[in-house]
């Protein structure tokens, strides 16, 4: 990084938190500071909503996905405009007539306080997980561009996440998550028309996309009931939409987000406009990852794109072996460089094969495609020969490779601006949230003495604080897992299904009281840890996804099994 990409980098960040400290220093009460004095219209709702969901994971890892698997990963948010529509039609209205501040208040007055508390405490375990992770994941990034310890930046950006979160409770996360989204679409779009720009001069658009084609990254939708698979149409339609209802509806870090809408109206509309949004922006991303793919078909690749785990294998008895390895890597492009040619001129061309058989130059190229893959996987089996804590799954790193490599001055500093941006955005939206849930569904609820505002506003700020070295805590002990977008939706799916089960159980069967779904939840947490085990192990096969579907089912269905054995149940107003 050149010094104009540093002054790029600090100077907007340091703008960010020292707007949001600006803007909302001096709130003094629980109505600010919680729900930022319903004071958001229906565009900084929406525009809110949508950047707590896209944290740096998204910007690091979705590219990376996109790289490697190509479009396919868009069907996991079909089920999110399905999603949105229920929760317009069902949770909002509720939450605004009752006033509440947190989604769990109403689960206390539809059953009573340990349904609350449960649902609470599951939110709590969660979202504090995917708050370290969404440290751990920018400091990735500066790990690799300063060779920093990935400990020493955790403690810096959770850190400087936590100094304005505190400042301002909700309305500072508002405030801030505009400027924020401003940055992150101007800094992909500028991605976007430089790689396209990099190509070579006889490949426009069209010919990247037949190239993209031609490798398989373009199969957006998969119909089969091939449970192998973990991103098809039924798992996004059926499991995205009990994943995008319980994370979208029951999940304080986005509940919080639309309660500060100055009316019902203005809640529904940013919801809607989130939902109209979200989809093509993630198509977006991950086609951002695919012209990445299609760059480096024209240009030379690393072995590995984490450049730690280039250097464990330096000065080691595996470096001759691994030496040869790229080098073949690099014999195999001007390969991948004249079939691409080909095929963008020619999508029905053949070629030669070695053998002396007439091949599609399709064909011929995603040969070469797994020769390379295979290449890459030898070269990681190096790596976890000669060191076995480097982290040999590179997906999380193709894009900052890009960005370092291929970027101008100053455009380097504006992209890792939109990965941190994000960060701090979508981290300060989860502490804010977990202060909210801890400060209003435990402290206040059980509080015995009679307290002021003030108090219970300096209480939140000491739970974020917590929260926030907690999760820091965390990002030191996180891995990268298969890759860090889907480790955060595994978290969420854990948890997200029991959590929507008791919800979906208070809003529709009225025949469920208290006791009922209290240890319904308490089974169906157990079953879906066993569910989630068993798939880890391979003893049968079930993505994550449909974790989400058997979580909600399992809560509603033994809640009414022992609803229907009690002579009595608790009964709820």
């Amino acid at each position: 990084m050149q010094t104009i990409d540093w002054i790029v980098l600090v100077v907007t960040l340091a703008f960010i938190v020292l707007y949001g400290v600006y803007r909302t220093r001096g709130r003094r009460n629980v109505q600010d500071y919680i729900r930022g004095g319903n004071e958001s219209k229906w565009w900084s709702v929406g525009l809110s909503v949508m950047a707590t969901q896209a944290s740096a994971i998204t910007f690091l890892s979705t590219p990376g996905q996109a790289y490697n698997d190509g479009l396919g990963f868009v069907q996991f948010y079909f089920g999110l405009p399905i999603a949105i529509i229920i929760i317009c039609i069902f949770f909002i209205p509720i939450y605004y007539k009752l006033n509440v501040y947190t989604a769990y208040e109403y689960l206390e007055s539809r059953f009573d306080l340990r349904v609350r508390s449960l649902a609470s405490a599951l939110f709590l375990l969660s979202r504090g997980l995917a708050a370290g992770i969404t440290i751990f994941a920018p400091s990735i990034i500066l790990s690799a561009v300063l060779g920093w310890d990935l400990n020493t930046l955790n403690i810096i950006i959770g850190l400087l996440v936590v100094i304005y979160t505190i400042s301002g409770g909700t309305k500072a996360v508002t405030v801030t998550q505009k400027q924020q989204m401003g940055i992150i679409f101007s800094g992909m779009f500028v991605a976007f028309f430089l790689i396209i720009s990099y190509l070579p001069e006889d490949i426009n658009f069209n010919n990247a996309l037949e190239i993209a084609g031609a490798s398989g990254k373009l199969n957006v939708l998969d119909f089969s009931f091939d449970f192998e698979n973990r991103y098809t149409f039924w798992s996004g339609i059926l499991g995205g939409t009990f994943l995008m209802l319980s994370y979208f509806g029951t999940d304080q870090s986005q509940v919080q987000r639309y309660l500060s809408g100055k009316s019902l109206r203005e809640m529904q509309l940013g919801m809607i406009f989130n939902g109209l949004l979200k989809v093509p922006m993630q198509f977006f991303i991950l086609l951002v990852g695919v012209m990445v793919f299609v760059f480096y078909q024209f240009n030379p690749t690393p072995l590995n794109f984490n450049p730690a785990a280039t250097k464990a294998v330096h000065g080691t008895p595996f470096e001759k072996e691994y030496n040869g390895l790229q080098v073949k890597l690099n014999e195999l492009r001007s390969d991948k460089s004249e079939l691409s040619h080909l095929l963008a001129t020619d999508p029905q061309a053949e070629v030669t094969a070695q053998t002396g058989s007439t091949v599609s130059a399709k064909a011929a190229l995603a040969n070469i495609n797994n020769e390379e893959n295979k290449l890459r996987d030898q070269g990681r089996m190096l790596i976890g020969l000669a060191d076995k804590n480097v982290e040999t799954n590179d997906k999380d790193y193709v894009f900052i490779h890009f960005i370092l490599n291929n970027l101008p001055r100053g455009l380097i500093g504006l992209l890792l601006a939109v990965i941190l941006s994000a960060a701090m955005s979508s981290t300060a939206s989860e502490l804010n949230a977990l202060a909210a849930t801890t400060t209003v569904d435990f402290y206040r609820r059980n509080l015995k003495e009679d307290r002021d505002e003030a108090h219970f506003v300096d209480a939140a700020k000491w739970f974020t604080l917590s929260w926030g070295i907690l999760a820091i805590l965390i990002a030191c002990t996180a891995n990268l897992f298969d890759n860090l977008i889907q480790l955060v939706n595994i978290i969420g799916s854990l948890f997200y299904g029991t959590i929507l089960g008791i919800f979906m159980s208070a809003f529709f069967i009225k025949k469920i009281k208290s006791r009922a779904v209290f240890i319904g939840a308490i089974v169906t947490q157990f079953i879906v840890f066993a569910l989630f085990g068993l798939d880890k192990f391979e003893i049968i096969r079930l993505p994550y996804l449909w974790l989400n579907v058997v979580g909600c089912a399992s809560v509603i269905a033994w809640s009414l099994l022992i609803q229907s054995t009690s002579k009595t149940g608790t009964t709820a107003a």
